[in-house]
């Protein structure tokens, strides 16, 4: 211990913490001390030049907890290597450069405070995650964790069970800020954005905002669905209204969202950020090789094996697990018809209770299901060794997407248009929409919450006889910190909205009361995911994002299927019936002519519509338009450079 204390102070270590890396406590000195040289070495050896000190106290320096930081010119010289744009002197926002950094806005002299807290962790993850093996078989101290160059360091100490996990620490001034502001009260009003994205990252900052606009822009279905199903208008235009209501909403708010999240992201700098040459994930593996574009030795791996898992593994394993749901969809229509028996039978209260049980237990297979089905999902994704983390996050967001969809909504075009039963597609659509938000509600948010505050209380029962020699605040923070639970990203919340839009956009014309209980389940969401993010969950690392990503395509092929649907349902009805009851064929020619129709209007707005409002747009050109001029600028003064040149060559 005393060599790793020596080797640390070797260096400035006045810094302020910014990242926590906790290994075993059975770790050995050899590894503890080569782990911590790489992360101290210069870049140009290897290192990630950084600045890591063990945490001491009686009771946590045998725990191996070590907190990294960085000096103020390193993170300067990092925010350029990772590319962060920042707000430029006459308001433009202009990709960070080190050697220009007097004419950004706001540069203060100190450097102190020109990058905020999310931003210098996501520097530091940056910088320890391409922290990679050079000419190392193995890891000091363990010879069965085997390296080989190019390998990341990390992951393999993760996989190894060397280090048990690294997160970033929360700021408790500027939490409780956050926290008054953002959940402390009910109110009725929008969010702190700007504070979310200044803590925790342009990633989470999207999402909330999504959610916020998402709920906003439920209201309009809510307020039209209620004297619908307070009437009960059974007549032709019920449905035709209220579908095509449903069409120019879901495909309005898609495209205006578009517009507001290229404001967000211009203005917080993400719109512009370069990521053409995307680093390797860190769980990324192959042998040692030179990428063709960028030249760097990195892992490769065959593309053709990536392939041969897709098609030969993960596909046939996402078909047989479709088999399964369909399967468990049979059990339950052979409930329904047994509790709908059991009601003929009995007529009475408790029979109209049991109508619902065969829904609510379906509601808690199908949630049981997807949850299993996720962690297959991640796995298989995970061994089919995707290169990039976008393509990591594509091909298990497909996965995913279509398992749930057909597990959440097969019954319900099951119903619809095989069983022709819109009494129990009524029914079963309101049983599964509440369950299921009741569900993540305790799932997600109070039952975490519950455990967290208990755990909380045995932490501050235990450090009042703790006697330490550090800050006595650090270390209860580090030690509450470091025993709550890992965000895991926002996968599961935008799967969850996702799937709230299908049951809005497909079935409302069924259910008008369906936008009003998302409304009412967003609202507590807001909260609750806003509790959780800040009183359950460690401190995610900032993650930089210009757009919620595949989602939104995903949203936007959840509305092309609602129109099918909608035109369906419309097709099916009694009144359009009776006015073709000589020629079926005639019917079903003019609604898909009308589907047809619909579609195209759609795609039309949504080519009109432009993604981008026009002042931003004006501002891209503007600099694409400077760019090119310092392009020409610098090349004229090459040739001129040249030129002078040779005239000195033939003058002498």
């Amino acid at each position: 211990m005393k060599r790793i204390q020596n080797l640390c102070d070797a260096a400035d270590l006045d810094f302020t913490p910014l990242v926590v890396i906790e290994l075993v406590k059975d770790a050995k000195e050899e590894t503890k001390e080569w782990l911590i040289k790489r992360i101290m070495d210069k870049k140009k050896d290897g290192g990630a030049q950084l600045l890591i000190k063990p945490f001491s106290g009686n009771e946590l320096e045998q725990s191996n907890i070590y907190l990294v930081g960085a000096t103020k010119l390193r993170l300067l010289l990092g925010a350029e290597a990772v590319g962060l744009v920042k707000e430029y002197h006459d308001g433009s926002m202009r990709t960070f450069t080190f050697n220009n950094r007097k004419e950004f806005k706001d540069f203060p002299d100190d450097h102190v405070d020109f990058l905020t807290m999310a931003e210098c962790q996501y520097i530091i993850k940056h910088e320890l995650e391409n922290l990679r093996a050079k000419d190392e078989k193995n890891i000091p101290g363990s010879q069965q964790s085997k390296l080989y160059p190019g390998k990341s360091i990390l992951r393999r100490l993760l996989t190894s069970g060397i280090m048990v996990q690294t997160f970033p620490l929360h700021d408790t001034e500027v939490l409780k800020k956050l926290a008054r502001t953002w959940y402390g009260k009910i109110k009725l009003g929008y969010q702190p954005l700007d504070e979310i994205r200044g803590y925790f990252g342009e990633t989470i900052g999207l999402y909330f905002a999504f959610l916020e606009y998402f709920t906003f822009a439920l209201i309009p279905m809510a307020i039209i669905g209620i004297p619908y199903y307070l009437f009960d208008w059974e007549d032709y235009d019920k449905y035709v209204v209220f579908a095509s209501f449903n069409l120019l909403w879901s495909t309005v708010i898609l495209e205006v969202w578009k517009r507001c999240c290229a404001g967000l992201a211009y203005r917080w700098g993400t719109l512009m950020m370069k990521r053409e040459f995307e680093e390797p994930r860190p769980a990324f593996h192959g042998v040692l090789g030179t990428n063709p574009i960028t030249g760097r030795e990195e892992p490769v791996y065959s593309s053709l094996k990536r392939q041969l898992r897709i098609y030969l593994v993960s596909l046939p394993f996402v078909c047989l697990c479709l088999y399964l749901s369909l399967y468990v969809m049979m059990i339950y229509f052979d409930l329904e018809h047994w509790a709908l028996a059991f009601h003929e039978e009995h007529q009475s209260d408790l029979s109209n209770l049991v109508l619902f049980v065969p829904s609510i237990i379906y509601a808690v297979v199908i949630e049981i299901m997807n949850r299993l089905y996720r962690y297959a999902a991640e796995f298989l994704t995970s061994w089919e060794n995707h290169r990039l983390e976008s393509s990591y996050q594509n091909h298990l967001i497909l996965k995913v997407l279509v398992f749930n969809f057909l597990n959440c909504f097969a019954s319900l075009f099951y119903i619809a248009f095989v069983l022709h039963d819109m009494k129990l597609l009524r029914q079963s659509l309101a049983t599964l929409l509440i369950t299921s938000q009741i569900l993540n509600q305790f799932v997600e948010a109070l039952l975490p919450f519950w455990l967290q505050k208990r755990h909380n209380k045995k932490v501050k029962r235990s450090m009042k006889s703790l006697k330490v020699d550090c800050d006595l605040s650090l270390v209860e923070q580090v030690k509450l910190e470091k025993e709550m639970g890992t965000y895991l990203g926002t996968f599961d919340d935008y799967l969850e909205l996702f799937l709230q839009f299908g049951y809005v956009s497909l079935f409302s014309c069924v259910y008008p009361l369906a936008a009003i209980f998302a409304v009412l389940n967003n609202v507590t969401e807001l909260y609750s995911d806003a509790l959780k993010m800040c009183r359950v969950f460690k401190r995610p690392f900032a993650e930089p994002s210009a757009s919620i990503g595949v989602w939104q395509l995903a949203f936007e092929t959840m509305s092309v299927i609602s129109v099918v649907t909608n035109c369906a349902l419309i097709g099916m009805s009694t009144q359009v019936n009776s006015l073709f009851q000589e020629s079926r064929t005639d019917l079903i020619l003019i609604v898909v002519a009308v589907e047809h129709a619909l579609l195209a209007v759609k795609f039309i707005m949504a080519f009109v519509i432009p993604d981008y409002p026009y002042e931003i747009r004006m501002k891209l050109a503007r600099l694409e338009f400077e760019s090119l001029e310092a392009l020409k600028q610098k090349q004229q003064m090459k040739l001129a450079a040249e030129s002078l040149k040779e005239e000195e060559n033939q003058a002498l």
